[in-house]
């Protein structure tokens, strides 16, 4: 299993590079990136120039992106062409900011959808398994913002008529809180609740699926015909393999979630990496644009090594040898 690690660990190398060549490419030939600098009337043609040769501009497209990589690689992605601002500070701040919200939001749905996708694959066609078959409909066919607007009408209202603050409805933190945690919690626990809702209803419907694949196979039936009972065979026969389809999802999923959820962040003015990707887009930055593209890539990456090595771990027939 460690050279398997340290063989997609190197393999990882060319495979960020092509990504780095590729994001680089695809926002270079986008459009000018002096662009909106252009129209702004109190800038200069000198300031304009400064520009162009501090950030390479006119030079051949390979010489820019070497330019861009070292200053990615060296320099922390280097500075913002509006502002010259050093943009990993920025970077670094909504990156552990969508990180307590998706750490918080999956943990909560992937514990919440096991238990629900076990029970409702044991207990077929039943009450609850109708019940929960219904839930993971609702929350398939709801949208993300709708599910966030309603949330926070919700909650304003209960603030509104009795007086009380259960959650808030926007922003990370209050001004000088008493209790940093406690005003922390309260102001994500609505983002959370709208990401578990989603993820609950997404993964049990794996859980239960996966569950009922491997109940019914051959080896199961063969635990069952020795005489095991019934919890011995779910929980050491066919719980672990029928977590296998449901750790790929969570993967792919908490990785493209660390880009960033748009919609949650966007209705909730959360400080994460959606919002902040929609901001640098919104004012036509291309290198803030580029590092958070490239970060987005690593956690993807990163994510999917992860659920391999789980993937041995969960199957004992899985060897990376």
């Amino acid at each position: 299993m460690f050279t398997y690690v340290i063989r997609r660990l190197l393999y990882l190398i060319p495979v960020l590079l092509l990504t780095s060549m590729i994001i680089f490419t695809f926002v270079s030939i986008s459009g000018d990136p002096l662009g909106e600098i252009r129209r702004l009337p109190n800038v200069s043609q000198i300031t304009i120039n400064n520009l162009i040769e501090a950030k390479h501009l006119e030079d051949p497209l390979p010489v820019q992106y070497w330019h861009w990589l070292k200053a990615a690689v060296t320099d922390q992605f280097g500075t913002t062409l509006l502002g010259d601002e050093p943009i990993w500070p920025d970077l670094k701040r909504v990156m552990g900011n969508t990180l307590q919200l998706i750490v918080a939001a999956q943990i909560l749905s992937v514990m919440i959808a096991i238990g629900v996708g076990v029970y409702s694959a044991v207990k077929q066609y039943s009450v609850f398994d109708y019940s929960a078959t219904t839930f993971s409909f609702l929350g398939f066919s709801m949208p993300v913002f709708w599910l966030a607007l309603i949330l926070q009408v919700i909650f304003t209202n209960i603030y509104l008529n009795y007086g009380t603050r259960i959650f808030y409805t926007a922003q990370l933190s209050s001004p000088n809180p008493e209790n940093f945690l406690l005003d922390r919690a309260q102001h994500l626990m609505l983002p959370v609740i709208t990401l578990t809702v989603i993820g609950v209803a997404q993964y049990s419907r794996y859980m239960r699926a996966s569950m009922l694949e491997i109940v019914n196979s051959d080896y199961v039936r063969t635990a069952r015909a020795k005489g095991l009972s019934e919890r011995r065979v779910i929980m050491k026969h066919a719980f672990r393999n029928a977590l296998i389809p449901l750790v790929t999802v969570v993967a792919l999923d908490f990785g493209a979630l660390f880009g960033g959820a748009f919609a949650t962040e966007t209705v909730f003015a959360l400080d994460g990496m959606g919002l902040y990707f929609l901001r640098q887009l919104g004012q036509r930055d291309v290198y803030p644009v580029m590092a958070w593209l490239m970060v987005a890539s690593v956690i993807i990456v990163l994510f999917n090594l992860i659920a391999d090595i789980i993937y041995g771990y969960l199957d004992p027939r899985i060897r990376y040898d």
